[in-house]
């Protein structure tokens, strides 16, 4: 089995218009995202090189495309469509664990946010 290692995006925050709700479509709010990428390891560690691994600063861009694209209903359909995004552009990723979070959602009490995570293995 291949070694691995892990690179971990911790709380990328993007202004976007997800939700069910217009008033959340019109409005917008802010996102917060995590990614866990796990990857496995090839000769660019060995030869301290980013030529063979993922690049982060790349992986953030292509997060903060995805969520400020299309607008998604379900923040798990986002977290879904992050993940494979991932996944597909980096094939050494092997699984993608990406978490949205939402501190403005639409429900009728106190909480801190609204939270959910999806894995997408490659």
């Amino acid at each position: 089995m291949a070694d691995t290692y892990t690179i971990r995006l911790k709380n990328c925050a993007f202004f976007a218009r997800h939700g069910l709700h217009e008033a959340e479509k019109f409005l917008g709010q802010r996102f917060f995202v995590d990614a866990e990428l796990e990857v496995v390891t090839s000769s660019a560690l060995e030869e301290d090189s980013i030529a063979d691994t993922v690049n982060y600063g790349e992986a953030f861009n292509l997060i903060e495309a995805v969520v400020m694209g299309e607008r998604f209903f379900l923040i798990e359909a986002l977290a879904l469509k992050i993940a494979r995004s991932l996944v597909a552009e980096y094939p050494q990723i092997t699984e993608a664990r990406i978490t949205v979070r939402k501190p403005s959602a639409p429900v009728t009490g106190i909480l801190d946010h609204v939270e959910v995570t999806v894995a997408h293995r490659g």
